[in-house]
């Protein structure tokens, strides 16, 4: 058969300059590839054809299989010689030289980078000498790597190959980060960004942005890293080059964020990715480090240590020595994390701490933690004096979370030196670094997230004031620590069409993937993962946005809550110090202090009291004596002998958020008079203080497939009169959310979902679909009382410190002085005539406490939340 004219084939794609294919590698990779092919299949001479492979080797190296790329180089290389051009066979080793590295072959691969260097001149030399400035710092050689890097930028400026010379300065850049010096970073990186803006490398300039991301992170600022790491990476895809450092850095900055679960899926996703490229061993190394401070961070010790282990024997089979010590790191962090001390530890750190300082990492304050922390655990105390001390110099320089974690340093040095105002000097300065870490975070995940870091200074504070009896600063200092993400000013996420769009988007998708499911479609499957992945979009959008608004971090004192609670009322602050519940209880101007026992015990009564509730939701009239019994044992493991105090007057309980899911209704002690439940006492203060709307408006709404909420619904529009009533097809997000914004009451009727593996895609099911939490932030201002008569709609998450995620959560800081919500699944019909005792009592102008108490009758499934 005939293979056609001419006129038939495609014209030919080759170069009249051959070298523009190396130009196309990074610009355009798909059509380099195209080219370099046509160039091949032209048979055309060594020199031409030798640059063919080399651009081959690239995208194969960068985007593909590195044995293949290999292959091309070696060729390239042969090839080169045969031109006799020394020029030609120097800038093939240097790629060859790089891909080496990359293979795991860092002698062979510097070998032919050498060669490459010696065996150039001008133009040719100093891009050579930047390639191997960039193997120098992929090995972790970075006083080496910015010899190179500083000769070869210099030259290529001079020369006016400005393109080259900003490669290298944007390579120097990244030295300077391992180094630690950001600001040198930051400088090196915007001069490369500038020269990139000018050229037609869009590869180069979306590294460049990526780059600045990683600045961002250093300098703290969270929200700007992922939104620039986001930015790179789809500038990325559009090219089609996959590059394996932005998922090590995108998994260190989640990291830093709290985030180690995804930091871990990332990690992971990315090794399979990489494996199934055949990809760079250097950054299969990298990757697999980060998987393992992500498991580590998880508290999987075991994970963390296997990922380390794998990690530092690639690493030392690359000739790796900056990274196979922070290999070692780790290692010894999962080895802290997951056995008890041990002497061998001890000088295993110590002998890290040597091996890091030699290598002017900026990271060897972690190994004297490790070391200070091992020495403290054996009592070799000046030992520990010794490491503590040189970690705690951390605390004057640096990053953000360097200088908190120096301060942790300096507060194990003032405890076990047994001086308790340097400690609380300590933990104050470490919170207030948190403090103003958390004021750039705009999402509430993450400002409830960042609250872990400060755990432990809020810990040895606690410790400290128990020790000296200190009852009052006890509850201030509980107080500095315990839901301060409501403390922060609530960002409301700006008018961003793309968000709203995929937030209405995931209620479509949500009421298709429900029929689907409903009618065994097998649609259902394509759905639900259309779902997840609104989701994950939504909460990438969100986790970008900035904090805004002032916070002094100042708790309320003793006297402010006293004052606030009165003669006759008590609030009752449940506290946990090693693992042992406390309760302080307030009130008739005095603070007391009682120790109820281990914490564990009071876990165990709430899930069996929890249990039984969930069975007996069901049932029509509930066993008395079952939950007589379940609230006798609950009264015991959580107030204990606080409980003969609790007279029947109002009660305000604030619980760790470990607690928070206590069926309260349960106890006999709390039942006997009106109590609300508080994330803390600053919030309850916070929450009296909320001012009403001018007017009364009351706001009904009836969501789907609730057999009795019309009947509810009905019930109490008659009590008002005159209510805006939302239902049969009008309950839509949009609309609701409009009629909620700022008005006097609102009462939601709707089935709930509360996500454990997700908080804020807890959700009011509404006739479009569900309403999460992430439509709720969007509110300006909150209804300033909400009831919201659905199962586990009372539900959220305790993350971080001392933090909570979930519906009230996102309402308490927008201006809701209360809420009425279940802690546990609720009897429909049960659930229907409790609510219409509840308006009639709020018609009398009952707070919300009171109400709730006086028509509260056998149902114990509804609390107060705050202080309306």
């Amino acid at each position: 058969m005939s293979g056609g004219t001419a006129k038939d084939r495609p014209a030919s794609r080759v170069p009249d300059d051959p070298h523009d294919v190396l130009a196309l590698v990074f610009a355009r990779p798909r059509e380099a590839m195209a080219v370099a092919r046509d160039m091949l299949a032209a048979g055309l001479g060594p020199y031409e054809t030798s640059i063919a492979r080399q651009a081959l080797g690239i995208l194969y190296r960068e985007f593909g299989d590195l044995d293949a790329a290999l292959g091309e180089l070696r060729q390239a290389v042969r090839l080169a010689r045969r031109t006799g051009s020394a020029d030609r066979e120097a800038d093939v080793l240097a790629t060859l030289g790089i891909a080496l590295v990359h293979r795991g072959m860092a002698a062979a691969g510097l070998k032919a980078l050498d060669e490459g260097v010696a065996r150039s001149a001008g133009r040719t030399w100093a891009r050579v000498l930047f390639r191997r400035g960039g193997a120098l710092w992929i090995l972790g050689r970075h006083q080496e790597a910015l010899d190179d890097l500083g000769r070869s930028a210099a030259w290529l400026f001079e020369a006016g190959d400005t393109l080259w010379a900003a490669r290298a300065v944007n390579i120097r850049g990244n030295v300077h980060l391992a180094l630690g010096s950001i600001e040198q970073a930051r400088a090196d990186f915007e001069t490369a960004q500038r020269v990139f803006a000018t050229t037609n490398q869009v590869h180069d300039s979306v590294g460049a942005i990526q780059n600045q991301g990683l600045v961002d992170f250093r300098s703290g600022d969270l929200p700007a890293a992922l939104a620039k790491f986001d930015e790179a990476d789809q500038g990325f895809r559009r090219l089609g080059t996959p590059m394996f450092e932005l998922p090590a850095d995108r998994c260190a900055v989640l990291l830093a964020a709290g985030l180690a679960r995804d930091a871990l899926q990332h990690a992971d996703s990315a090794l399979e990715h990489l494996a199934r490229l055949r990809g760079q061993a250097t950054r299969r190394a990298e990757l697999l480090l980060v998987a393992a401070r992500a498991a580590l961070a998880t508290g999987d010790a075991a994970v963390a240590r296997e990922r380390a282990h794998q990690a530092h024997t690639l690493l030392a089979r690359q000739g790796r020595p900056w990274w196979t010590a922070h290999a070692k790191l780790i290692l010894l962090q999962a080895d802290f994390a997951g056995t008890a001390a041990l002497p061998s530890l001890l000088s295993a750190s110590a002998r890290l701490t040597e091996r890091l300082a030699a290598l002017g990492s900026p990271d060897v304050w972690q190994a004297h933690l490790i070391a200070g922390r091992t020495a403290l655990a054996l009592d070799r105390r000046a030992v520990a004096e010794l490491h503590l001390s040189a970690a705690a110099q951390a605390r004057n320089r640096g990053p953000a979370m360097s200088r908190i974690a120096g301060w942790l340093a300096e507060a194990l040095r003032a405890e076990a030196a047994r001086q308790p105002r340097r400690l609380l000097h300590a933990c104050h300065r470490g919170l207030a670094l948190i403090d103003a870490h958390r004021l750039t975070l705009g999402s509430a995940e993450l400002r409830a997230l960042a609250s872990a870091q400060g755990a432990e200074f809020a810990a040895l504070g606690q410790r400290q004031y128990l020790r000296s009896g200190r009852t009052g600063d006890l509850l201030t200092w509980t107080e500095r620590w315990r839901a301060t993400a409501l403390a922060v000013p609530a960002v409301r996420p700006p008018d961003d069409r793309e968000l709203q769009a995929r937030l209405t988007a995931l209620r479509q998708t949500d009421a298709s993937l429900a029929k689907a499911r409903a009618n065994g479609s097998a649609a259902a499957a394509t759905l639900d993962r259309e779902r997840r992945q609104l989701e994950a979009e939504i909460r990438t959008r969100t986790l970008r946005l900035r904090g805004s608004g002032p916070y002094d971090g100042q708790a309320p004192d003793r006297r402010r809550v006293l004052n606030a609670i009165g003669d006759t009322g008590r609030l009752i602050e449940l506290l946990v110090v090693d693992g042992d519940l406390h309760l302080l209880l307030c009130g008739g101007d005095r603070v007391r202090r009682y120790e109820i026992g281990p914490v564990s015990a009071a876990l165990a009564e709430i899930e069996f009291a929890r249990s039984r509730l969930r069975r007996l939701a069901y049932e029509t009239v509930p066993p008395a004596h079952d939950l007589a019994e379940a609230g006798r044992r609950l009264d015991a493991a959580i107030l204990g002998p606080a409980a003969r105090h609790l007279d029947g007057d109002p009660v305000v309980v604030v619980p760790p958020g470990i607690l928070h899911a206590t069926p309260w209704g349960l106890l006999p002690s709390l039942r006997r008079g009106p109590f609300s439940i508080a994330p803390s006492a600053g919030s309850w203060l916070r929450a009296r203080a909320a001012q009403p709307p001018a007017d009364d408006a009351v706001v009904l709404v009836r969501g789907p497939g609730l057999p009795h909420a019309d009947d509810e619904i009905r019930s109490i529009a008659d009590l008002y009169g005159k209510a805006t009533v939302l239902e049969n097809g009008s309950a839509t997000a949009p609309t609701v959310l409009a009629a909620l914004e700022g008005c006097a009451l609102a009462h939601v009727a709707a089935h709930g979902t509360f996500r454990a593996d997700s908080p804020l895609f807890s959700a009011l099911h509404l006739d479009d679909g569900p309403l999460t939490v992430y439509d709720f932030e969007r509110l300006g201002r909150a209804p300033y009382r909400l009831i919201l008569s659905s199962c586990d709609s009372a539900q959220m998450a305790a993350v971080g410190a001392d933090e909570l995620l979930g519906l009230a959560a996102a309402l308490l800081p927008l201006g809701t002085a209360g809420i009425v919500a279940s802690v546990v699944p609720v009897n429909d019909a049960v659930a229907a005539s409790f609510m219409a005792a509840l308006h009639a009592r709020l018609r009398l102008g009952r707070t919300l406490a009171e109400a709730l108490h006086e028509s509260r009758g056998p149902d114990v499934s509804f609390i107060a939340i705050g202080a309306g």
